[in-house]
Formats: C-alpha cells, sequence, structure tokens
C-alpha cells in the first residue's frame, strides 16, 4: 500500500509547477499577445506591471526559484486584482468573476510559507552560509 502522506512534498512541486503554468499564460497573454490575441497594453500601465508579474513571476514559479517571495508577491498581486479589478462590480465573486483571483492568492500565500517542494531549483540551491561561521 502507498502512504499518502510520503507523497506530500512532490505533491507540493506539482502544485507550483500547474499553478504557475496557469498564471505564466495570463503574462503572456497581457505582454506577448499569445495565446489571447488581445490588444497589448500601453508600457507601464497597470495591465502591464501585472503582466510582467504574472510572466516573470511565472516562470521563476515553474522552475521554482525564489519561490517564497515570488509566490508572496503574487499572491499580493492576485489580492490587489480582486479588490480592483472584481470586488467593485459585485460583492459576492460568484457575480464578479473573482473565484479564480481569490484562489491564486491564497494559493500563493500557502507556497509563500510552504516552499517550492522537492522538484525545484530553491531545493538544490546551496543554503548560505550563517554570519556566525
Amino acid at each position: 500500500m502507498i502512504d499518502v502522506d510520503s507523497l506530500r512534498p512532490q505533491f507540493l512541486s506539482i502544485l507550483r509547477v500547474v499553478s504557475a503554468l496557469t498564471l505564466f499564460q495570463y503574462g503572456t497573454g497581457k505582454l506577448l499577445g499569445f495565446p489571447t490575441l488581445e490588444r497589448l497594453p500601453a508600457v507601464f500601465s497597470l495591465s502591464w506591471f501585472a503582466g510582467a508579474l504574472e510572466l516573470v513571476g511565472g516562470a521563476l514559479l515553474l522552475v521554482g526559484l525564489f519561490t517564497r517571495p515570488v509566490a508572496f508577491i503574487l499572491s499580493g498581486l492576485m489580492a490587489f486584482a480582486y479588490w480592483i479589478g472584481h470586488a467593485p462590480n459585485s460583492f459576492f465573486p460568484v457575480l464578479n468573476g473573482g473565484n479564480l483571483a481569490i484562489v491564486y492568492c491564497f494559493l500563493f500565500l500557502y507556497l509563500s510559507v510552504a516552499g517550492p517542494g522537492p522538484w525545484s531549483i530553491d531545493a538544490h540551491r546551496k543554503p548560505p552560509a550563517s554570519a556566525g561561521a
């Protein structure tokens, strides 16, 4: 029988990779016009900054590099996206279309605490030497 608890670290990595890929597509859509073929936002506009964070943050999360700080920043981005883009339309997330922003916000907040999992660059980087050594 498989010990499901022993698979927790690997599934943390899978959660990170899948969430990074789905976020990354929003960044490519906003900044590269792919796969959405939408009109690109003006440089340095709010939408452009969101796309840059989604693109770069998604790529860093995908490989698991600087996972904790990147995930924390992306959690804030998603909270900001919810309150600026969705909440003004309705109090209820099911009506304002903000469900995914809420899920992303708390998923990235979780990753900022839980870390990247074993299948990541962060897991294989050498920890910094302590200052007192």
